[in-house]
């Protein structure tokens, strides 16, 4: 795991073409693995565009070549207001739309990406991370919970129920 070497930075809007095709192609792997997650109209392009230009969104690469994207800020569905936070004082941030090329999927690329996540944020001073998951996408699920993410609640949205995580740096 640790001898993958992810350089993350800031996405920019000349990035917008490979992150349409990131996204259209992990639709793809999700539907011929029965995860219906995502779909022309989440995440839709005006939606990265915003990501993009205030700066939420990071792409990982390995050699030049995009194998992630996420985003990070302190943005929530309503929902999350359910949650059943334990670090309601600490300051924190949230994940969204981790994606993962898959042509790197079953590589630790998702994982490194996490771990390089936490990291960037701890070295913010940030104490806690949350995030949800698609009920459906055990993937996912099994590797938030491997990295200590505790489920704090649920949300039931337009594709159905997600789980609400949450983990203490």
């Amino acid at each position: 795991m640790d001898d993958i070497e992810v350089s993350i930075r800031h996405a920019k809007i000349q990035d917008l073409e490979k992150i349409g095709i990131l996204i259209k192609d992990a639709i793809h792997n999700m539907n011929q693995n029965g995860i219906l997650q995502w779909d022309e109209l989440y995440p839709d392009q005006q939606l990265i565009e915003e990501d993009i230009l205030n700066s939420h969104m990071y792409l990982g690469e390995i050699e030049n070549q995009l194998v992630c994207m996420f985003v990070i800020n302190q943005q929530f569905d309503e929902q999350y207001i359910a949650g059943d936070w334990k670090y309601k004082e600490s300051s924190y941030m949230v994940i969204h739309r981790l994606c993962v090329n898959p042509a790197y999927q079953k590589h630790g690329v998702g994982t490194k990406t996490m771990q390089i996540i936490e990291n960037m944020l701890m070295n913010d001073g940030i104490k806690a991370i949350r995030l949800d998951a698609f009920s459906q996408n055990p993937y996912a699920l099994r590797m938030y919970e491997r990295l200590g993410y505790q489920k704090t609640g649920e949300a039931n949205w337009r594709k159905g129920l997600f789980y609400l995580y949450e983990k203490l740096l």
